[in-house]
C-alpha cells in the first residue's frame, strides 16, 4: 500500500519508521531488567520469565522485517535482501547498548560503544565458525550437483521412475519420495536440500507434467524436502535418532524405527501439498486463507484422532475410517468436486484462440502438447497456460507470443516470438497441441466441507454417547 502511494520517497520513510520502531522497542525493553548470560556448566535452578525475556530481545525481530521488506516489496535478490537486513544487524549491536543505558538513565557512551564493537566482533567471529559446516556441506552438495548436471544423472533418475511407475502419478510421487529418503541419508539440512532439489524436483515436474499433474514448483520442492529431512531419522543411517538415542541412553535402531513411525503419520501432508495447492497460500484471498487455516488446524486434529484411534473414547475401526475421510474431505475438497463436476471443458485444438477469449483474464488454459524433447524424442506434456490481456483473441495470442497454423482439425505451431509468455512456458517450434481444456463455472470446492462437518458430527456424537454410558456406568459401580 506504501509505494503506490509514496513512490519513490518510499524507502526513506520505511527508514524513518524502522529508526522509530527501534528506539521504542529499546525503550520499552529497557524498562525490564538486562538479561543475564546462561552458565552452560551450572544447573538450571529455575527457567527465565516469558514476558521480560521477549520484551528485552523484540528489536531483534526488525532485520527479519528488511529482509522481507526487500524481498517481497523491493523485489531485491536474496543475497542483496541478507546484505542489507546484515547491515541493519550491524546497526543494532553498535547502538542498542548506548541507547538502552541512555534510557535507563547510567550512560556512559564511550564504554557502551566499546561493549558494542565488542559484541560485534563476537558475532562476526562465532558467524564464521558456524558457517565453515555449512559451507563445507554446501561445497560437498554442490559436487554432487555438479556431478549430475554433466553426467546426466537426473535425467536417468526420470527414466527409472517413469519405467517403474507406468505413468500411474501416485506410484511417481511414492518412488520420488523413497529416492528422497534415499538421498537425504547421512546430510545436514542445508545440503540435504540442495541435493533433493536438485536430482529429485525435476522428476516430479518433468514427469508430472507428462501426465497431466500441473503443480506450482514451491510445492514439489517442499515435497521432496520433506522425505529428504525424513531421513534424518530413517534406519539404518538416522542419525537425529543417534543424537537423541545418545541423549535417552536409548537403543539408536529402536529410536529410529519408533522415530519413522511417528513421522510416518505425517507423510500424506506433503502429497496434500501436491494435490491441493491451497494449503500453500498460493493463489488465494486473505479471507481464503484465514478460512483454509482454521479448517487445516481442525483437520490436522481429526487426522491425529484417527490415527491414535482416539478422540473422545477409544475409536472403533469404523469411526477410524469415518475420521481418516474426514480428514481428507477437509485437506482436499477438490476431490469430490472434481467427480461431482468437471473443472474443465475440453475444446477443440482447432479453437484455441476463441477458448484464450472466452477465458477471463488471469485464468489459466491446460494444454497437451505433442512434440520432441531436447534430445529429439518424442514427448507428449502438459502445460497450463496464464490468459493474457488483450481485447480481441489475435490481440490475446499476440500477447501471448504464439502463433499457430491449421491442418484440418489438428492445430500445430508455427512461431515463438523470442522471450515471450509461451517460449517461457516451453512451447517450441512444430509442436501439434493434441487437447485444450478450459476452465467451467462451478460450485466452490469449499462447499463439500459442509458433508464432511457432518460426518464428522455424527461420530462426535457416537462418542459422546458411548463415554457418557461409560461414565454413568463408572458411577453406578462406585455408588455400589
Amino acid at each position: 500500500m506504501l509505494k503506490p502511494f509514496l513512490g519513490d520517497a518510499t524507502p526513506w520513510v520505511v527508514s524513518v519508521a524502522l529508526a522509530i520502531a527501534y528506539v521504542g522497542l529499546l525503550k520499552l525493553g529497557a524498562r525490564y531488567p538486562e538479561l543475564e548470560l546462561d552458565d552452560p556448566n551450572s544447573e538450571v535452578i529455575h527457567l527465565p520469565q516469558t514476558r521480560p525475556t521477549v520484551m528485552v530481545g523484540l528489536h531483534y525481530i526488525l532485520p527479519v522485517v528488511v529482509l522481507v521488506w526487500c524481498l517481497m516489496v523491493e523485489r531485491l535478490s536474496p543475497g542483496l535482501s541478507a546484505f542489507w537486513a546484515t547491515v541493519f544487524m550491524i546497526f543494532i549491536m553498535l547502538t542498542q547498548r548506548p541507547l538502552i543505558a541512555l534510557f535507563r538513565g547510567r550512560s556512559k557512551v564511550q564504554d557502551d560503544l566499546r561493549e558494542g564493537v565488542q559484541d560485534l566482533w563476537n558475532g562476526l567471529v562465532a558467524g564464521a565458525r558456524n558457517m565453515i559446516g555449512i559451507g563445507i556441506a554446501t561445497a560437498a552438495a554442490g559436487i554432487v550437483v555438479g556431478a549430475v548436471s554433466q553426467t546426466g544423472v537426473g535425467n536417468l533418475l526420470a527414466d527409472v521412475v517413469e519405467t517403474l511407475a507406468m505413468g500411474n502419478l501416485m506410484l511417481i510421487l511414492l518412488l520420488t519420495a523413497v529416492l528422497s529418503l534415499i538421498l537425504g541419508m547421512g546430510l545436514p539440512t542445508t545440503a540435504n536440500y540442495i541435493v533433493v532439489a536438485a536430482l529429485m524436483a525435476p522428476v516430479v515436474v518433468t514427469l508430472g507434467q507428462q501426465n497431466g499433474l500441473l503443480v506450482p514448483l514451491i510445492a514439489v520442492h517442499l515435497f521432496v524436502f520433506y522425505f529428504g529431512i525424513m531421513a534424518d531419522v530413517t534406519p539404518p543411517v538416522g542419525l537425529a535418532s543417534f543424537a537423541a538415542a545418545a541423549v535417552s541412553g536409548g537403543d539408536p535402531i529402536r529410536t529410529g524405527f519408533q522415530a519413522f513411525y511417528y513421522s510416518m503419520r505425517t507423510a500424506a501432508l506433503p502429497f496434500l501439498f501436491i494435490f491441493n495447492t491451497d494449503l500453500l497460500l498460493i493463489d488465494v484471498t486473505v479471507i481464503q486463507g484465514i478460512l483454509i487455516f482454521i479448517v487445516s488446524t481442525i483437520a490436522m486434529l481429526i487426522f491425529a484422532a484417527a490415527t491414535q484411534g482416539y478422540m473422545l473414547t477409544r475409536s472403533r475401526w469404523y469411526e477410524t475410517v469415518l475420521l481418516l475421510l474426514v480428514a481428507f474431505t477437509l485437506f482436499r475438497p477438490g476431490y469430490w468436486m472434481d467427480k461431482i463436476h468437471d473443472p474443465y471443458q475440453t475444446v477443440p485444438p482447432a479453437e484455441f484462440s476463441e477458448a484464450l477469449m472466452r477465458v477471463d483474464q488471469g485464468s489459466n488454459l491446460r494444454v497437451q502438447i505433442a512434440g520432441e524433447d531436447d534430445v529429439g524424442d518424442p514427448m507428449v506434456t502438459y502445460r497450463l497456460i496464464p490468459v493474457p490481456g488483450g481485447q480481441t483473441a489475435d490481440e490475446r495470442m499476440q500477447n501471448l507470443g504464439l502463433e499457430l497454423y491449421m491442418d484440418g482439425d489438428r492445430a500445430f505451431v508455427d512461431m515463438v516470438e523470442f522471450g515471450s509468455l509461451a517460449a517461457d512456458i516451453g512451447f517450441d517450434f512444430d509442436q501439434e497441441i493434441v487437447e485444450v481444456s478450459a476452465p467451467v463455472d462451478r460450485w466452490a470446492k469449499e462447499w463439500i466441507w459442509v458433508p464432511g462437518f457432518m460426518l464428522f458430527g455424527l461420530v462426535y456424537w457416537l462418542q459422546r454417547r458411548r463415554h457418557a454410558r461409560k461414565g454413568q456406568a463408572g458411577q453406578t459401580v462406585t455408588a455400589a
